[in-house]
């Protein structure tokens, strides 16, 4: 691949302003142009400070520059950084002058980093994957720590990172391969007369790798949850307090509150942290089927919208007008509508508000598990809602310690895994099994083990993946 053996520069900082901006370099044989770019040579792993001047010779930042032999290096690769004053400007400038000097040299000049382009989207990070310095995992670990929303997401990330997910992946790995040669050699070496059927070490190997996935499979759930987070939706008829309620969720006047109907005209939306568990909770329009004010129509369909991308409705009444015929009417029209039209898919749950307007000494009983009674107003229940929303997510609360941020993908290569194993398991079960179909299981487990690590990746998975990094990393 001729683009990846090119030279490659970013700004590695965020946009805006800063005290420091941070320009990154990769490619093969650095010193020539470090040399020439900076007017001395660097130790590796050394910050020394330097002048950046431009060609003719005015100067154009100060700054500290590091240099990172290959391979001990992020890429694997020559690195350099060149740390300067956080100007966007100034940033832009020192980037221009190292494109200059490495496509406007001389023909004489070869060793000057010939070619240096600008980097694509988490294209360092794909390098250090390609140079076996990360695995899969531990490269898309990389973005979930940069784009953590709680604490506990960036924990679980970085211990991902450091290759602890990995290192589960591979012991489990190994296991599967013995059982592999177990089968093998029975294949091949019958004259041995090396009974595989009738191994209880066999037998029992199996039954470990089953378990084994199990719990990774537990952990990558808990794990896809807290790194893609829940969008929970608010919804329910004009003042029934979705507002107040999603005001008390996030702990701030996000919502304009007011006894007038319509006053919310859009989907507002708030991360809330729960239990380290980021929701996206949404507060939509109040919904009705007449409306004649345009604004407000428009904010309904966009209720609408939200309410099917969900992964929990909450559907909140106001438990002040349940004797008014007409507002449960208008409920019963709500929910006959996501009935029938298919709306969302997401488990509803039902939040009765305004308990603190009830007469003392009302009593309510739940007709459902999703029925929850609170006062927004109050704070009344509200725990009690947060911890429905962490268990209809699939959230488990024990072993948080060990779980891993995990993608979809990761969640479907150990899906197929356990699938195989499964069908090899029932071979080894049957009276008259096939050593063959048992080995061909066991080979097809071990691909899909592979795949989460990235020993077996496709380019246009690679090219899924590093797309959504950010340039410079």
């Amino acid at each position: 691949m001729i683009e990846r053996s090119q030279p490659i520069i970013a700004i590695a900082t965020a946009p805006g302003i800063g005290a420091v901006g941070i320009v990154r370099i990769s490619g093969v044989k650095l010193e020539p142009f470090i040399q020439t770019l900076l007017g001395k040579n660097l130790l590796p792993r050394v910050a020394t400070l330097c002048e950046l001047n431009d060609a003719a010779g005015a100067t154009i930042d100060q700054l500290v520059a590091l240099y990172f032999l290959s391979p001990n290096s992020y890429t694997g690769e020559d690195v350099l950084e060149l740390q300067g004053h956080g100007g966007p400007i100034l940033l832009n400038m020192i980037l221009e002058r190292c494109l200059e000097l490495s496509n406007n040299q001389q023909p004489m000049q070869k060793t000057l980093l010939k070619g240096l382009r600008l980097a694509r989207p988490g294209e360092f990070t794909e390098r250090a994957f390609l140079n076996a310095k990360l695995d899969l995992t531990q490269a898309e670990a990389v973005m979930d720590l940069i784009s953590a929303g709680t604490k506990l997401a960036a924990q679980s990330a970085i211990r991902s990172l450091q290759g602890e997910f990995s290192k589960d992946i591979n012991k489990l790995k190994k296991k599967l391969i013995y059982l592999r040669i177990l089968v093998e050699a029975s294949i091949d070496f019958p004259e041995e007369e090396i009974d595989f059927i009738k191994s209880e070490q066999a037998r029992e190997l199996i039954t470990e790798i089953k378990e084994n996935i199990e719990l990774i499979l537990f952990k990558t759930r808990q794990g896809k949850v807290l790194s893609q987070g829940v969008r929970v939706v608010i919804a329910g008829q004009p003042n029934s307090g979705k507002s107040s309620l999603m005001n008390a969720l996030s702990g701030e006047e996000t919502s304009i509150v007011s006894s007038i109907e319509g006053t919310t005209r859009d989907v507002l939306s708030e991360t809330v942290s729960i239990s380290g568990v980021p929701f996206y909770i949404s507060d939509t329009a109040g919904l009705r089927k007449n409306s004649e004010d345009e604004v407000e129509k428009i904010g309904i369909q966009r209720a609408w919208r939200r309410i099917k991308e969900a992964d929990i409705l909450i559907f909140l009444s106001d438990l002040s007008r349940n004797e008014d015929k007409s507002y449960l009417e208008k409920n019963d029209w709500i929910l006959e509508t996501i009935k029938e039209g298919e709306i969302v898919k997401p488990p509803v749950l039902y939040v009765y508000n305004k308990t603190d307007l009830l007469k003392e000494g009302s009593l309510l009983k739940k007709v459902s598990e999703n029925e929850i009674f609170i006062s927004a107003k109050t704070g009344e229940g509200l725990q009690n809602l947060k911890e429905m929303l962490l268990e209809i997510s699939g959230w488990k609360k024990n072993g948080v310690e060990d779980i891993y941020l995990a993608r979809q993908r990761h969640i479907q290569a150990l899906n197929n895994t356990e699938e195989n194993i499964k069908k090899a398991e029932q071979w080894i079960s049957n009276s008259a099994p096939s050593l063959e179909l048992i080995a061909e299981e066991l080979r097809l487990a071990q691909n899909s083990l592979s795949e989460v690590t990235g020993e077996f990746s496709s380019e246009d998975l690679l090219g899924e993946i590093f797309s959504n990094f950010c340039i410079g990393k």
